[in-house]
């Protein structure tokens, strides 16, 4: 089984593209959303640390080989300490994939002129978790971040063609439209479903990273190199989705993401 955990409902933004593609919809997948505590990008990194923890544990426990963080928040500030850490001692036989990794390789082989953009929430920005990931890929890039801590809120609270969210997100791309950026980077599972208004603004001339599209592909290719994971992975296209709140809100607003209906389970 396949786990897939976000904050909230962004990651679903990343399950919906892993399901089209053909090698990997016939996998079994379980989706964990910790609403009640999202979202995570206003907290403190020991905290996310923990909370992201926990997360992958209950994952693990219900039996997922492979975990893959679909929330760049979580990507940029405990992937590599879960990594190094915590999975060789309790976890050895089991993976945990981040976000981060495939999305710099991608915007380093697709820029046009090194001026690559980041949005994303406070967290992932401080962390500069994504910044040394991109230099890594080629180090002459020039790289212009921008925290966007009001988009999460009101993408789940359903507010995307609001004008009051298209003033917002005007605001917060501004600075980076200056900067004549050729690529700009979705670095939050929630800012797809902004996609068309983050368009509008930035123009043609920027070409607009979506995370999940870059993730499925790079899963296939994961799995395709390490055998020893994917023949423990379950097939039948089970999906379950779990939910640390209201199952109702999951469900009305996962639905959204998703594309499709979702039906929830409450854990603790």
């Amino acid at each position: 089984m396949i786990g897939i955990f976000d904050s909230g409902f962004g990651g679903l933004s990343i399950l919906k593209e892993i399901l089209k593609e053909p090698s990997l919809s016939s996998y079994n997948f379980v989706y964990l959303g910790d609403t009640a505590r999202a979202p995570y990008g206003n907290h403190s990194p020991e905290v996310i640390y923990n909370w992201t923890r926990e997360s992958v544990e209950r994952l693990f426990q219900d039996g997922c080989e492979l975990v893959i963080l679909a929330c760049f928040t979580a990507s940029a500030v405990a992937l590599r300490r879960l990594q190094q850490e915590w999975l060789p001692t309790y976890w050895p036989n089991k993976r945990i994939l981040g976000v981060l990794i495939p999305l710099a390789e991608e915007a380093a082989h697709i820029s046009r002129f090194g001026r690559v953009g980041i949005l994303g929430t406070r967290a992932t920005v401080q962390s500069g978790a994504l910044e040394i990931e991109l230099k890594k890929q080629q180090a002459n890039l020039q790289i212009f971040s921008q925290a966007a801590p009001l988009l999460v809120p009101l993408v789940e609270e359903g507010w995307v063609n609001r004008p009051e969210t298209k003033k917002i997100l005007r605001y917060y791309l501004r600075p980076l439209k200056q900067k004549k950026i050729d690529i700009l980077l979705l670095a939050c599972t929630h800012y797809p479903l902004l996609y068309k208004e983050i368009v509008a603004v930035m123009g043609k001339q920027t070409q607009i990273v979506h995370p999940g599209k870059i993730v499925a592909k790079k899963l296939v290719d994961y799995l395709t190199r390490h055998p020893e994971i994917e023949s423990r992975l379950g097939k039948g296209g089970v999906r379950r989705f779990l939910t640390t709140d209201r199952v109702d809100d999951f469900e009305r607003l996962g639905s959204k993401f998703l594309g499709e209906r979702v039906k929830a389970e409450a854990i603790i």
